[in-house]
């Protein structure tokens, strides 16, 4: 399985601009219900990521006005990226590597798709070895 098989059916693609106030991107994470969300330059590709802790140990932690600075003060530009054609297996090596729950996908134009989580991959996991689980059974216990 491919990342593009895991974010195919996501209706949503969340991100903001680099212009957006740190203030509208606290709001933009609660009122969408996400821990962060792709940071995209005025061309739309991706630029960055800005999360609920670079909110919390860049601007609130440092008593700094959110709604004075922009999320391109505090967003994480070293971004780990890959492409929808990426397998799922090498994305856990990935995030197992540099010890990260998250992993931003772009196309090689820079085009945005979304991210996927070690949660979206557990749940691929589990589905797939209940899967496996319930063609050993048919095959070990037949219905007779």
């Amino acid at each position: 399985m491919r990342v593009q098989d895991l974010i195919r059916s996501r209706q949503d693609v969340y991100s903001i601009q680099e212009e957006t106030t740190v203030h509208e991107a606290a709001r933009y994470l609660r009122d969408h219900s996400v821990r962060s969300v792709g940071v995209l330059d005025a061309a739309g590709k991706l630029a960055g990521v800005v999360s609920h802790s670079d909110i919390s140990d860049k601007v609130a932690a440092e008593n700094k006005c959110p709604a004075w600075m922009s999320v391109s003060e505090i967003m994480t530009r070293d971004l780990l990226v890959v492409q929808p054609d990426v397998s799922l297996d090498e994305c856990l090596r990935l995030m197992e590597k540099h010890g990260v729950f998250h992993l931003l996908v772009a196309e090689e134009s820079g085009r945005f798709r979304g991210m996927i989580s070690v949660a979206d991959l557990l749940q691929v996991i589990a589905s797939d070895h209940k899967a496996r689980a319930d063609m050993f059974e048919a095959f070990a216990f037949p219905q007779r």
